[in-house]
This record gives structure tokens, C-alpha cells and sequence, in this order.
């Protein structure tokens, strides 16, 4: 039972990452296929390539701020695919309506709603919340 959680709540991200192209792929393609330095396949390609092996070569720090935001003795499987689901459906309302949006800010929404909604307010680390909420503003 517990794997298929799991295999679930990974497949969940996935597509999380996915929906996250709606919005990612098109802004960080957009100056390289306008400028004519790469064709659009090349660029896909290239976008594609750096989404799935940034981890490896770049410092992980947003991942670890984002992982701040929730106390750690409340996380679990049931938290994070709430927190996922709650990300996809507002990365589509906005890229339906066709409103700027950042993916990550998403995901911060919806472990603060998954969080609040698991055991109130209490757990939401609000200086790390801060921390993230200043590059929403700038």
C-alpha cells in the first residue's frame, strides 16, 4: 500500500513538472527562437535537457527553502500530493486565462494550503514564507 502511494505521489509530480512547462518552457525558449539562435526544436531540446539536469550541476537552494516552509514532523505522503494537486490546478486556471505565474510560488501555495488545511496555521514556518514571498513582490 505504501509504495503505491508513493508511485502515485511521484506520478502526481511528474505531471506537476509537466503543467509546469505551460508556463516555464515558453519564457525560457521565447529569446532564443525570437532572436534566431536556436530553432525551436533545438531550443525545446535545450530547455528539456536543463530541466531534467540542473539538479546535478546547480545548488538545490530553492528546493531547500521550499522545504523549510512545513515543519518536518508534519510532512507526508497525504501533505505532499495535496500540496501538488493544489499546484496543478492553479498552474492550468492561470495559464488557461493566460496569466503569469510562477510554478515554485504554486507549489509554496499549495504546501501552505495542505499544511493549514492538516493541522492549522501552526505548522507554516512564516520566515521562510517571507523569505520566498519577497521575489513574488520583485
Amino acid at each position: 500500500m505504501a509504495m503505491t502511494l508513493i508511485v502515485c505521489v511521484v506520478a502526481i509530480a511528474l505531471i506537476f513538472d509537466f503543467v509546469n512547462g505551460f508556463h516555464d518552457a515558453a519564457n525560457s525558449i521565447a529569446t532564443v527562437v525570437a532572436t534566431r539562435v536556436l530553432k525551436p526544436w533545438q531550443a525545446v531540446l535545450w530547455a528539456a535537457f536543463w530541466n531534467f539536469i540542473a539538479f546535478l550541476v546547480l545548488p538545490l537552494k530553492v528546493a531547500n527553502e521550499i522545504a523549510k516552509i512545513i515543519d518536518k514532523h508534519y510532512i507526508s505522503i497525504g501533505l505532499i500530493f495535496a500540496a501538488l494537486i493544489g499546484a496543478i490546478i492553479w498552474n492550468i486556471v492561470t495559464a488557461v486565462l493566460g496569466l503569469p505565474s510562477s510554478s515554485s510560488h504554486a507549489l509554496i501555495g499549495g504546501l501552505v494550503g495542505a499544511g493549514i488545511a492538516r493541522d492549522g496555521g501552526h505548522l507554516v514556518n512564516i520566515k521562510a514564507i517571507r523569505k520566498t514571498s519577497v521575489f513574488i513582490v520583485y
